[in-house]
């Protein structure tokens, strides 16, 4: 398959992480801001929500196009039990590392590849998490002074400096913790025929 015959890839996000993770995989993709409420429906769980989201987010786009796969991802931090969303202000991260201080937070996202063509839609969801050591009220303040996590879910960056908040890493693909799990992605669209790594892609 050459560049000329592959399908074109939307990716249902405006979020600069994704963005840059697709880019690791192909430069050939146009980003799209999803129409889509993101509002949790009530008692919906933390994997329902991303599922839900990832495929509505994907579907919004592919509603527009004729032809093309669309990629569409939602992810949440769950932290005993409780969805945790994005700090915003400078406080409110300091509380949410402190509190995560010598604990788990496991993040679930949800990935969806739709096929506009044939409304074929393959879902996902990828969990994976990270144990943080015991921290200083001192490296609390350090680390978002430094890096600003402010629109980060569970205020932390981990392809920067955040690293070195953790303990300790669990799951199948580290890329899935900033947005978007390329391992999965690649295979859902193995599934499509597409193989970026034989396509010129």
């Amino acid at each position: 398959m050459t560049q000329s015959t592959l399908p074109k890839l939307y990716l249902a996000s405006t979020s600069p992480y994704r963005r840059q993770l697709l880019a690791k995989l192909t430069p050939h993709f146009i980003a799209v801001k999803p129409q889509t409420d993101e509002s949790p429906l009530p008692d919906e769980d933390a994997t329902a929500l991303v599922r839900r989201l990832a495929r509505a987010k994907a579907q919004a786009v592919a509603a527009t196009l004729d032809e093309g796969l669309v990629i569409g991802s939602d992810q949440v931090a769950v932290f005993n039990a409780q969805i945790i969303g994005k700090p915003h202000t400078h406080d409110n991260a300091v509380a949410q590392l402190r509190q995560f201080s010598g604990h788990s937070v496991t993040f679930l996202t949800g990935l969806a590849l739709l096929n506009a063509a044939t409304g074929n839609c393959q879902l996902i969801v990828e969990p994976f998490t990270v144990c943080f050591r015991k921290l200083t009220e001192a490296e609390i303040v350090a680390y978002v002074e430094r890096e600003q996590p402010l629109d980060c879910a569970g205020s932390f960056k981990s392809e920067g400096l955040g690293i070195s908040l953790f303990s300790a890493m669990r799951g199948d693909d580290p890329n899935s913790l900033i947005g978007l799990p390329l391992i999965k992605l690649l295979q859902l669209l193995r599934n499509e025929g597409v193989n970026l790594l034989t396509c010129g892609g």
